[in-house]
């Protein structure tokens, strides 16, 4: 088995620089992050593999810029597979594509029904690729031999992995559409930060009472400020369970936090009097949330029947004929239309509803040519004939 160095020296970093340079066709791309470890996302290993220039292994945190690798390689094709969880942090170290083949977002297209990269190897090339290193702290120093040659598979088999997937969407006429979901995904604009991150709480939905809620949003406030300034995972310092289970007891004192079962972390034993600070705020502010959040989204469809009953059919209606038509093209319902794109639509539709207006309204919510032109008419239709329906009254409580 081929054993693989860290690129982390000035010298070494100008020999692959130059080598990738020198190498031919597109570029394999992939990052590791320490996701479950630190609070940041950035990459604390980028691999790329060329053909004619081999693997290459980066330590982004060892060198700083990249201006020089970006210099190289920035004008030719890359492969990534999901680019999407990757993007962010290879473009945080000034490493941005020009063009993009994905081979998750490929496998997609062309329905197959598991498709992370293990998988779509194996099924498409043959090759077993073993992945019990996808979940390592990344941010490890030295790290592994083992993990280092998990992390260089992942890129040395992707030029043949787009080779194989390129002659699959020719042949079932989906390369256009491929193309227009690369350059997408490659132009996607970042989705505006939430207004109330607590609310993602885990478990949050399960919390009653304001006065509650605004003690599971200090404590979520005081975890956050200080896992950004350790550079750790939230959850390693104060689990989300313990979170919730905190607001639900409403302890009166720090002895009481401290014994609850359900209290448990890195630090918070270590930490108390900072919890305890943040409870206390959550007890005794002004400044209580509201039960839901506002503004940020359209109620869950499970409400919809009783709050808004047409648009209730409207979408079962759409939702039936946007299924049909992706079974007839073999892939998922939610590649061929956003399910939030349609719950908007069908939630607050144009006025007149026709096609025009549906895929004018598409347009405006980021769907792509190819997805307005298989979808609009049938949406609008869909929508029309659902309105020309007797809507069902709700049904008697027993």
């Amino acid at each position: 088995m081929a054993e693989y160095d860290v690129v982390d020296s000035p010298s070494a970093y100008q020999q692959a620089v130059e080598a990738l340079r020198s190498g031919t066709g597109p570029v394999g791309v992939d990052a590791e992050r320490a996701s479950g470890f630190r609070y940041s996302q950035r990459a604390y290993l980028i691999q790329m593999f060329r053909r004619d220039a081999g693997v290459f292994l980066f330590d982004p945190p060892a060198l700083g810029e990249l201006t020089a690798l970006q210099d190289a390689v920035g004008g030719v094709p890359w492969i990534l597979h999901a680019a999407s969880q990757d993007l962010a942090c290879l473009r945080e170290v000034g490493l941005d594509p020009g063009t993009i083949f994905d081979t998750e977002l490929g496998a997609r297209l062309l329905g197959f029904p598991r498709v992370g990269l293990a998988t779509i190897v194996e099924e498409l090339l043959g090759i077993h690729l073993a992945k019990e290193h996808s979940a390592a702290d990344w941010s490890t120093r030295p790290l592994p031999a083992p993990w280092l040659t998990y992390a260089a598979l992942d890129v040395e088999l992707l030029v043949d992995l787009m080779e194989a997937e390129q002659s699959l969407l020719a042949e079932a006429g989906k390369d256009t559409i491929a193309a227009q979901e690369f350059a997408f995904e490659l132009s996607r604009r970042p989705k505006p930060p939430r207004s109330e991150p607590w609310r993602r709480l885990s478990g949050v939905h399960s919390i009653r009472g304001l006065r509650n809620l605004a003690v599971a949003r200090e404590l979520w406030t005081a975890r956050d400020e200080l896992a950004r300034t350790r550079d750790v995972a939230p959850g390693r310092l104060l689990p989300d369970a313990s979170i919730t289970a905190v607001a639900k007891a409403m302890p009166t004192s720090k002895r009481e936090l401290a014994a609850l079962r359900e209290f448990t972390g890195r630090t918070s034993r270590t930490e108390i009097d900072r919890w305890w600070d943040a409870v206390s705020r959550g007890r005794t502010t002004e400044d209580l949330p509201v039960l839901r959040a506002t503004g940020e989204s359209i109620p869950p469809p499970r409400v919809w029947a009783d709050r808004n009953p047409e648009a209730n059919e409207r979408l079962k209606a759409a939702r039936a004929a946007v299924s049909e038509q992706a079974d007839e093209l073999r892939m998922p319902t939610e590649n061929l239309l956003a399910p939030d794109t349609l719950r908007r639509l069908a939630w607050s539709p144009p006025e007149p509803i026709s096609e025009e207006s549906i895929a004018a309204a598409m347009a405006e919510a980021e769907a792509r040519p190819w997805q307005v032109e298989a979808t609009a008419a049938k949406v609008a239709a869909a929508f029309v004939e659902a309105g020309q329906s007797p809507i069902a009254p709700p049904e008697a409580a027993s």
